[in-house]
């Protein structure tokens, strides 16, 4: 028997999308587009969120609006949240502070980690949240990291600034939740994405070993053996923004091929 697409009941909707011109940004946004969504797509370079807004119009037919803005400046925001007047959708989403060790980092290297990875997400649905209430439907799903479940020693920006919005998503999603708004956070392990690239880059030249070995290495940590896709990541965010998932609320959900060994 032929399988069933599942409806999403999401088409005709209308999202932001952070830092959606590559990586895991860009399988939340074909996915969404998939499901019918207009977008407002976001990016700090110009000519590679032109491109894949470009693909999504052609492969899905949907209104792709674009904004080159870095939106960890205040800047920035106001340039998104003008293209962006009334949002259904928001994707949280930006890259991490760099790596290091915490006797290198300072206090300008916590503001700026905070600022990007807390203070810009908090930024956003601040100014979103009340049009998705006021209409009585939203959804909100912020790209965390299992470094929250799980912390990475050499990531402490990373684990600190999102430690601290997954805070505020545990409080804030609770207080939304009776309006049709709902808040949760996806936790990603490793992806196929230019993030792995840099890191197997990094093994390689510290272990002078070949990129295929050090993926191989890191692919021996993972239980389910490789590396995640962002058609799969986008997938389970589509989801988290369906009409199926109203009851999914406050939550943090790791897509990591079983990376996190945890019970809860």
């Amino acid at each position: 028997m032929k399988g069933v697409e599942m409806d999403l009941g999401i088409s005709g909707k209308r999202a932001l999308v952070c830092a959606s011109s590559k990586g895991l940004g860009l399988g939340c946004a074909r996915a969404l587009a998939e499901a019918g969504v207009n977008l407002v797509m976001n990016a700090r370079n110009s000519e590679a969120l032109e491109a894949s807004a470009d693909r999504i119009r052609r492969d899905y037919g949907v209104q792709v609006s674009t904004v080159a803005a870095d939106v960890a400046t205040q800047d920035g925001q106001s340039e998104v949240l003008a293209a962006i007047v009334a949002a259904d959708i928001l994707v949280n989403n930006a890259g991490g502070p760099p790596p290091g060790m915490w006797t290198d980092w300072t206090r300008d290297d916590f503001i700026k980690a905070l600022d990007a990875n807390m203070l810009t997400p908090i930024a956003f649905m601040k100014a979103l949240l009340p049009g998705m209430m006021e209409r009585g439907w939203g959804r909100v799903v912020n790209i965390t990291s299992q470094s929250v479940k799980s912390p990475i020693p050499i990531l402490g920006l990373s684990n600190s600034a999102r430690a601290g919005l997954t805070g505020y998503v545990a409080g804030t999603s609770r207080q939304v939740a009776s309006r049709g708004v709902t808040i949760n956070n996806l936790q990603p392990g490793i992806h196929a994405t230019d993030r792995a690239i840099s890191l197997d880059t990094g093994v390689s030249e510290d272990k002078g070993i070949s990129m295929e070995e050090a993926k191989s290495l890191r692919c021996s940590t993972i239980p389910a053996g490789r590396y995640g896709t962002i058609e799969e990541f986008g997938a389970a965010c589509a989801f988290l923004c369906s009409q199926h998932a109203g009851y999914i609320v406050g939550q943090n959900i790791l897509l990591d091929g079983g990376s996190v060994n945890s019970t809860m």
